[in-house]
């Protein structure tokens, strides 16, 4: 099960973005995909797991795709033809499974879904994130985020949406949508919101790459390049975001001489390259952020005057939780730890945001308030799905019960 499960999260995206090419069903790629892995459940701890297993997962689900094939073929004309194509199609190599990825992401991103299901239909064909981990990501209901992905299928299926890569003409409007769908593929792999894990790194490897494609496909977006350059500033930190027990180390706690600057320097590079284009736009800034943090000595040089007014600059393109919490924050690091609180105290709708209550107890240890903190951390906790996030919260709740702390 465990074989079945990590090469499902590294290469299911892949496996589905070819059997939606070759299937034109969405919905018959995913369920062929799901009877594949129930085999590989079953045959696995038996046979073994194969050399291939990616290979072996594509395999047995273009046949299980014929099997449903032939069930209604009788009924729709189309699909003897269907079945043979299915049948004679070539394993695809590399370069077409990276070209598949990248069709279904512009097709899941049509302008003829909904703007609030194309970047989660995304996610969870693309990327195979789990319906719960994309309805924490959008801060809905799981039941509302289930609902809309099966709409955005069907929708899919009875408009007859292409899958390709769009013609350059059709392109702009469809990046935004794939550009966020790529940042937070990110941010999913670089904060799991799930598992024993701090970091998912195929996933991280994943936005990297898909950042790069989309990049040698609109190399003159700035906000392509934005995006780029914000994954590689912050994926440069990786290897010293958690301990040898893997817990979490927080930025300013992080061994700085450990950090790649090798890669800092080509962030910043094409950081460079995107903001020469001059049209600024919310990866770009929070590119730039990055690279603050990045370029800074240590945490007490870091010029947090300089990325406050950056995020008074992203809540201009941006305005969500997520940049309120981290504005705030700035705040209190360059003005005080009482301005920033000011701020997160004005904010409203956040009972059930992790980032709020965490950014929250940190500023209140910060201003010794221990009892409130301890409070703060204990509904941080409680909010954790994450096990190295809920120890970090747990530590730090019990730390407050120290009267040195």
């Amino acid at each position: 099960m465990d074989a079945v499960e990590r090469v499902f999260r590294a290469e299911g995206g892949a496996v589905l973005a070819s059997l939606a090419r070759l299937t034109r069903d969405l919905g018959l790629a995913e369920d062929a995909l799901h009877d594949a892995l129930e085999v590989a459940i079953d045959r696995w701890p038996i046979d073994g797991t194969p050399q291939n297993p990616a290979a072996w997962i594509m395999t047995a689900a273009r046949r299980k795709a014929i099997d449903r094939l032939r069930r209604v073929a009788s009924t729709k004309k189309h699909e003897p033809q269907l079945i043979e194509d299915l049948t004679v199609a070539p394993d695809p190599d590399a370069a077409a499974v990276r070209d598949d990825q990248l069709r279904l992401i512009f097709t899941c991103c049509h302008p003829a879904l909904a703007p609030e299901v194309q970047i989660p239909l995304t996610l969870r064909t693309v990327c195979g994130l789990s319906t719960p981990e994309i309805a924490r990501a959008f801060l809905v209901p799981e039941p509302t985020m289930a609902q809309r992905l099966v709409r955005a299928k069907k929708k899919i299926a009875a408009a007859r949406i292409p899958y390709r890569v769009p013609e350059a003409d059709e392109l702009p409007e469809r990046l935004d949508a794939a550009l966020s769908v790529v940042y937070l593929i990110f941010n999913e792999g670089y904060w799991a919101s799930t598992g024993d894990a701090l970091v998912r790194s195929e996933l991280v490897d994943e936005a990297l790459r898909l950042a790069k494609l989309l990049v040698d496909l609109m190399p003159s977006e700035p906000e392509a390049r934005g995006l780029l350059a914000l994954i590689v500033l912050h994926d440069a930190r990786r290897a010293t975001r958690f301990d040898a027990a893997g817990d979490l180390v927080l930025l300013e706690d992080q061994d700085r001489s450990r950090w790649d600057r090798d890669r800092i320097a080509v962030g910043v590079a094409e950081l460079d390259r995107a903001l020469a284009l001059r049209r600024a736009g919310p990866y770009q800034i929070q590119a730039a952020i990055a690279a603050i943090h990045d370029e800074a000595e240590d945490a007490a040089s870091t010029d947090w005057a300089q990325i406050a007014a950056l995020y008074t600059a992203l809540l201009r393109h941006l305005d969500s939780p997520v940049v309120r919490v981290n504005h705030a924050i700035a705040v209190a690091m360059s003005d005080g730890f009482a301005a920033g609180l000011v701020l997160l105290d004005a904010l409203e709708g956040m009972e059930t945001y992790l980032a709020f209550h965490a950014a929250r107890a940190d500023l209140l240890r910060r201003m010794r308030r221990r009892e409130e903190a301890r409070e703060a951390y204990a509904s941080a906790r409680a909010l954790a799905d994450n096990a190295v996030v809920a120890r970090f919260m747990e530590r730090r709740e019990n730390e407050m019960l120290r009267p040195d702390a």
